[in-house]
């Protein structure tokens, strides 16, 4: 193989195709954009490349006219981008099921098992394997592979992801956790093996992924054993518009004394809670900038949002037995010291201690955040997960068939 590797990663949603176009092993960007606004009145399509900043207005009316606009772009880098001179394509996909473990070559039996598991993740997969066909089509001579949010959620015990529900139920329907975020919580989980200056396979983990969607992570030598999100991203953590954990007779009350509707009840829980139900907004920034105001319906929501946390890092604690590290990664794990420090509060039974000015520091200057000696390194690690997709589709494609 050739010393520079080129990977186009695409994360094709309903309405828009995120990319990004990497060289390794160097791990440069030459290309980072999206086209938004796919089948509506008004579309954009902005990039970021060599040459700058790009912001055009177009109208998309699908998916493929995404990619051809997309192409135009990589025709900026590549003379000829479709016949090799692109080493692989990285799709994300949100739900691989019970199916897929790990990053997957793609031909139309894997497009089509994608396809048939929408039904556990119907926002997501239909969008993701509409921009694999499309790809496909137009790419047809390069390698394609699939990578899983939740491959890296199976090598959790059955005792982890089982729920004390009929055996009909699991065995019939699917239901069982399968875990989200698992491209982010597997790359923090290396990167932090590399601060720490250790093999992941000696290392306990509990990665922290804490944006506007939420989860954390229990890792025992690089494997997921336990993790919060569930069937659906909803269960777990209090997130920016998710409730997180809740009693499952709610909705159930809710349907029957108030009349309300299973899809109303989908909706306020998934779009109307978390955060933005407490205290009006999921914006972390203005929330601690109300606290600090006075405000108690944002000093309400960030107590809850940093409970919520403690109770899991205490629960992964007993999960693992000795923990070596905790990490904190995601639009809020790595820019929110407030959030960070309220997390870490009066743990020190577990050996966590913050030292509150390295906490303090601009993301760029920091990794480890705990005081000198702690028996836990508390640390902050920024995730890359397109980054993750390229290392994982190239992985697939050089390896010895």
């Amino acid at each position: 193989m050739a010393d520079q590797q080129h990977i186009f990663v695409i994360n094709s949603g309903s309405s828009s195709v995120k990319y990004q176009l990497l060289s390794l092993p160097q791990e440069q960007v030459l290309l980072d954009g999206s086209v938004e606004g796919i089948g509506g009145a008004q579309g954009r399509h902005h990039y970021r490349g060599a040459d700058g900043n790009q912001d055009n207005e177009l109208r998309v009316s699908d998916h493929h006219q995404a990619f051809l606009e997309i192409i135009k772009v990589l025709g900026s880098v590549f003379a000829d981008a479709e016949n090799g001179e692109l080493t692989a394509i990285g799709h994300r996909v949100v739900h691989g099921g019970e199916r897929f473990f790990g990053p997957t070559r793609i031909d139309e039996a894997v497009l089509a098992a994608i396809e048939q598991l929408a039904e556990l993740a119907p926002l997501h997969n239909p969008a993701n394997a509409e921009g694999i066909r499309v790809a496909l089509a137009l790419f047809p001579a390069i390698p394609q592979v699939a990578v899983f949010d939740t491959a890296f959620h199976q090598s959790m015990p059955p005792k982890a992801y089982r729920y004390a529900v009929p055996e009909l139920w699991y065995r019939d329907f699917g239901i069982r956790r399968y875990g989200f975020h698992g491209t982010s919580h597997r790359y923090v989980a290396g990167k932090a093996a590399g601060l720490l200056q250790r093999p992941l396979a000696e290392l306990n983990l509990i990665t922290l992924h804490l944006g506007n969607g939420a989860s954390v992570c229990a890792i025992a030598g690089g494997a997921c054993v336990d993790t919060s999100m569930g069937f659906t991203p909803l269960e777990g953590l209090v997130m920016g518009t998710r409730s997180g954990d809740l009693d499952p007779s709610i909705p159930l009350f809710l349907q029957q004394s108030q009349n309300l509707s299973a899809t109303q009840i989908g909706h306020d829980l998934n779009h109307e809670s978390g955060l933005q139900g407490l205290a009006g907004t999921n914006d972390m920034k203005t929330l601690l900038a109300r606290m600090q105001q006075g405000d108690p319906e944002a000093a309400l929501a960030v107590q809850v949002y940093t409970y919520r946390i403690k109770k899991y890092l205490g629960a992964y604690f007993a999960v693992l037995g000795k923990v070596d590290a905790v990490v904190f990664t995601g639009g809020i794990g790595e820019n929110a010291a407030e959030i960070r420090q309220l997390c870490c509060e009066n743990l020190d039974n577990l050996g966590i201690s913050l030292d509150t000015a390295a906490n303090r520091q601009p993301l760029a200057c920091v990794g480890r955040i705990s005081r000198k000696g702690s028996p836990v390194a508390l640390l902050v690690i920024a995730t890359d997960e397109a980054l993750q997709i390229a290392h994982e589709a190239l992985a697939v494609v050089t390896a010895v068939q």
